[in-house]
């Protein structure tokens, strides 16, 4: 990945214009309440000193933005600004600059009428300036400046400027991160051109995937949801990590297919067998399609027996009878344990041709239970069983001769699945051991667009010190009788982090979460210390507490509502109307309220937890279509 790219991967523009809220208008003063770990542990980050990985800046902006503190934001970037001057390259600032100039923008309703126009004008000037340092060729500084002038009132005469640096990024789709970031591009520029061309507004805003121009967030994120197929990481891609002998399809469905030409060119071996048969059979003729003088498949090896990694088995087998699949020997156990699991949320993941029977029929041909080597083709195959962090059915597959290595979900951030009893801290940490004394040169994970932050052995090691110490910390936490919410809002930060592998930053924000809640949800029992488990009651008494005993009237509610979206605090809006949900007519003022309150958390997290992304969207009513991937200067895909 590119310097330049590594800036704008994980960008998180949540709220970075603050449309929306700035229409609603910010209270004067916000109650004390939850603070926000993942802003105060990217503020820690990037106070000490300009990172490595400038994504880090970004993703930082994007939690100042999201809990509605621009003010705070912009001065906090200014002042890390000023300090860090003397060691920045011009590309660098024209990125802090460009940041400040979209948090300046967020609040620009706040600042007084008669200095607004101003403010206005100076905020361009810093867009300006970011633009003219950067060359005017990174792609997120022409990006953020086409969107903040794409909604600047005609007063200010930047509507063809925005045009421009819009057109400028639909030309230069392949200097972006992902086509994610071009939803956003067409849809600005749909609504540039709603009263001077509207069929090619009409034309832009159905590729930007939104149904009207009414969006309360801001998207970037290259995931799709759509009810027929489910959720995808990103668009559809092949990759040859080894040329003409290891491929990669991403973006087919869920989860990741992967195949192995053989040595002498006469097999073909496929890693893991999907989610469903028709995604399964979409991957595999597209990867004729690309490659079409592939040998047959023979041979499948699975890494574990999660839903999307055995369901597509069916098709596999219906193209050559005599395929062989490995998997572990106590593969049942995860079938089971997966079947078993509440399936409420699986056609919101794996889509509404998802069935459990294609997952409960798998059978492996051959089943392994201690360190095997094969020879497949001339293929030296090294199956490895470990704990792993995600199921106790995990298995490496190590390809020495072309220094692969395959790990599933062994370093997932969730642990296992959130919504299943399963997941080890001690087996991952045992296992990232297993994965760096191999030493490969490419780490191939079950959901690389997730995954691909755990990219080499070094950043594994780094990972093993801190969640080490991370799992100590909460172990500790939990004796002390500390709750849940405690830890999450003590900012655990490893002693080591900070001036240790750059490479860690991101990862373990991405995992600290969920690493703190699987530690507490297997050591605590069902009567905590907050007294949580005690009792029977629900959402829906809560909810009766509210209206029945307090007195709380629909006005009330979205009135409280609303100032907790103002403030930020978009879990404690959604938690507190759906403790309230069918107490009030339908179709009112708390539909909207509920349905941009998951929204925002939508946005927030299209980032940071993929996961969290799928069941916000899902809450507040968003589809979006899967973007095509972008095209290089020859027109082919990245």
């Amino acid at each position: 990945m590119s310097f330049a790219l590594r800036w704008i991967v994980g960008l998180l523009l949540v709220g970075a214009l603050a449309v929306s809220i700035a229409e609603v208008g910010k209270s004067d003063t916000a109650p004390a309440g939850t603070s926000r770990p993942e802003l105060e542990y990217l503020k820690a980050v990037n106070r000490a000193g300009p990172p490595q990985d400038p994504q880090l800046l970004l993703l930082l902006m994007g939690q100042f933005a999201s809990a509605n503190l621009h003010r705070d934001g912009a001065q906090f970037l200014s002042e890390l600004l000023k300090e860090f001057d003397p060691r920045l390259s011009d590309a660098q600032r024209s990125l802090y600059l460009a940041a400040i100039g979209v948090l300046r923008a967020g609040y620009a309703s706040e600042v007084p009428l008669l200095g607004r126009i101003g403010w206005v004008r100076d905020t361009i000037g810093i867009l300006e300036n970011a633009k003219q340092l950067s060359g005017g060729n990174i792609f997120v500084v022409r990006w953020m400046s086409g969107v903040v002038y794409a909604q600047l009132p005609a007063f200010f005469g930047k509507r063809q400027a925005a045009k421009d640096d819009l057109d400028w990024c639909l030309r230069n789709l392949d200097k972006a991160p992902h086509a994610g970031w071009s939803r956003e591009v067409y849809y600005h520029l749909a609504d540039l051109l709603r009263q001077d061309d509207a069929p090619a507004s009409q034309k832009y805003l159905q590729l930007s995937g939104f149904t009207d121009f009414r969006k309360p967030i801001t998207m970037t994120a290259p995931n799709s949801i759509e009810p027929a197929t489910g959720h995808a990481f990103s668009p559809r891609r092949i990759a040859e990590v080894v040329p003409g002998k290891v491929y990669a399809l991403s973006g087919f469905e869920f989860t990741e297919y992967y195949f192995v030409v053989s040595g002498d060119g006469r097999e073909l071996i496929g890693i893991d067998a999907g989610t469903r048969p028709d995604s399964a059979e979409a991957a595999y003729r597209a990867l004729r399609a690309y490659a079409p003088d592939l040998p047959g498949l023979t041979v499948i090896l699975v890494t574990h027996a999660h839903w999307d990694h055995v369901g597509g088995h069916r098709y596999f087998r219906s193209r050559n009878p005599r395929l062989k699949f490995y998997a572990r020997s106590n593969y049942r156990d995860e079938i089971a344990r997966s079947v078993g699991a509440p399936q409420a949320l699986a056609t919101r993941f794996f889509g509404e041709r998802f069935s459990l029977d294609d997952v409960n029929s798998f059978r492996p041909d051959v089943t392994i239970d201690r360190a095997t080597e094969l020879e497949v083709g001339g293929t030296r195959i090294e199956l490895i069983p470990v704990r792993g962090g995600e199921t106790d059915d995990a298995m490496f597959i190590h390809l020495p001769d072309y220094g692969t290595l395959f790990v599933g979900d062994f370093i997932m951030p969730y642990l296992g699945a959130p919504f299943v009893e399963e997941g080890s801290v001690s087996g991952l940490l045992d296992a990232i051991d297993v994965a760096t004394q191999k030493k490969p040169r490419h780490i191939l994970h079950g959901h690389e667009p997730l995954n691909r932050i755990f990219s080499s052995p070094a950043i594994l090691a780094a990972m093993k010190a801190h969640l080490a110490w991370l799992q100590g910390e909460v172990l500790s936490g939990i004796r002390r009788g500390s709750e849940r919410s405690a830890l999450h809002q003590a900012n655990l930060i490893p002693p080591g982090l900070l001036h240790g592998e750059p490479g860690a930053h991101v990862p373990y924000l991405v995992m600290r979460e969920n690493v703190i809640n699987r530690i507490y949800h297997q050591s605590v029992g069902y009567w905590q210390p907050d007294l949580q488990g005690m009792d029977a009651l629900g959402r829906s008494d809560r909810g009766s507490m509210l209206i029945d005993y307090l007195g709380v009237s629909e006005r009330q509610l979205a009135k409280g509502v609303k100032r907790m979206i103002e403030d930020g605090k978009y879990e404690l809006a959604a938690n507190t109307l759906d403790s309230t949900k069918g107490r009030f007519p339908e179709g009112g003022s708390l539909d909207e309220l509920e349905r941009l309150a998951y929204l925002k958390l939508t946005e927030k997290y299209q980032e940071f937890n993929p996961f969290k992304f799928i069941i916000y969207s899902w809450k507040g009513g968003l589809d979006l279509p899967q973007m095509g991937a972008p095209t290089d200067a020859n027109g082919k895909r990245r």
